[in-house]
């Protein structure tokens, strides 16, 4: 229990500024249909499964579309998608390393496209993340690029406007020493 007479304060929230908002193709509901009907085939179980799919499978697909959000903000990629199992990715801009832009023969058939971020610390192989289905995925990936190369510069000439305030620190304290030998020298300290 807080006993003191000042009022604790609360810092306000801050939302981020959004810069651009990724809309997904619709051509992504049959691409998924597409997939899930495939590995069903390819599987025993899976060729049994194939009439509850075409029954339950839009439903599904259309609320995992639904759900599908991405956004560029002034330092963050922000991306949340699931049905069941809602995941949400915040990854800092200035931790991706490479944006890849990926069309296969299948994603080229339904006229998508595929992003994959890689980013720095990542601990395997391959891309952190992959946004799939994204319109107009070459300008996402040149504004999330862009925007990356702004906080990154702002961020070394931060550091180098902070090397430029130690260097002065560092001067100024060097005088300062320098003063005091001359007193204690003059005093005979």
């Amino acid at each position: 229990m807080n006993t003191s007479n000042s009022p604790t304060t609360r810092k306000p929230i801050v939302e981020p500024i959004t810069l651009r908002q990724a809309q997904f193709d619709p051509r992504l509901k049959k691409y998924v249909h597409f997939n899930v009907i495939a590995i069903c085939l390819v599987t025993v179980i899976g060729v049994i499964l194939i009439p509850f799919w075409l029954i339950f499978g839009t439903r599904y697909v259309n609320r995992y579309y639904d759900n599908l959000h991405c956004e560029l903000t002034k330092r963050s990629l922000a991306f949340k998608k699931g049905v069941w199992f809602q995941t949400e990715r915040t990854i800092p801009l200035d931790k991706i390393q490479d944006l890849t832009f990926t069309e296969g023969p299948i994603l080229k058939k339904f006229g998508l496209s595929k992003l994959g971020i890689e980013t720095a610390g990542q601990s395997s192989q391959g891309t952190d993340l992959s946004l799939l289905g994204i319109v107009d995925a070459h300008n996402f990936r040149a504004d999330v690029l862009e925007q990356r190369d702004i906080v990154t510069d702002n961020q070394s000439r931060s550091q180098t406007d902070n090397m430029g305030e130690e260097r002065e620190k560092m001067k100024l304290l060097s005088e300062i020493r320098d003063s005091l030998k001359k007193i204690e020298n003059k005093i005979g300290y």
